[in-house]
């Protein structure tokens, strides 16, 4: 198979329906030719590297999946090669739930989602756990100057990802880009309100 994401995700019940919704010839598509899209360029890079947040989902031994909000300062995603990512594990409510799921199966999926510009990027992978005794790889993941408790660290080894349509993104904005786009009103503003002081 060509397209990994579509290898991985495209079963037997996945290409039934989209044989039945009449999309299945578009998508065999990529099926053919060597493998791709298991490889990051250098977009997949910069994009990750942007990104404050994402959503990682992991599968519990009850087969249930569980998807959770990892965040902090754009950059906290280390890439490490062009088939690994990884970042540090910062202390949160304590469940541990991703945590656990990964002792007993190391598959994850991942989506970075970029609001303001209506991309999203899907990631699958499998994690390795770094503990915290490990403060050589440790230090690589680390966030200079964020005040968070570094519990641990995730590896991840990129399997397959793919770029979703931007459709039915709703667009979202940062308070910093909020900021930034209002700065030049806020400033006239101000004058004018000196002006009417004077």
């Amino acid at each position: 198979m060509a397209h990994k994401y579509a290898e991985l995700m495209f079963t037997g019940s996945v290409k039934s329906i989209q044989e039945t919704e009449g999309s299945r010839n578009s998508y065999a598509k990529m099926e053919q030719g060597e493998d791709y899209n298991n490889v990051m360029s250098e977009k997949e890079a910069e994009f990750i590297m942007m990104r404050d947040s994402f959503y990682m989902a992991s599968v519990s031994e009850t087969g249930w999946p569980y998807v959770q909000h990892r965040g902090g300062p754009q950059g906290f995603i280390k890439i490490i090669d062009a088939q690994t990512i990884g970042f540090a594990d910062f202390r949160g409510n304590k469940q541990y739930i991703s945590v656990g799921n990964f002792n007993k199966d190391d598959r994850v999926s991942l989506f970075f989602m970029d609001y303001k510009n209506k991309r999203r990027l899907k990631m699958l992978g499998r994690v390795a756990v770094v503990d915290a005794a490990e403060t050589d790889i440790l230090e690589k993941l680390t966030v200079a100057d964020y005040r968070a408790r570094v519990e641990r660290g995730l590896i991840i080894k990129i399997e397959a990802f793919d770029w979703n349509c931007p459709q039915h993104i709703t667009p979202r904005y940062t308070e910093a880009e909020v900021m930034m786009t209002t700065q030049a009103l806020q400033d006239k503003i101000a004058e004018l309100e000196k002006q009417l002081a004077n």
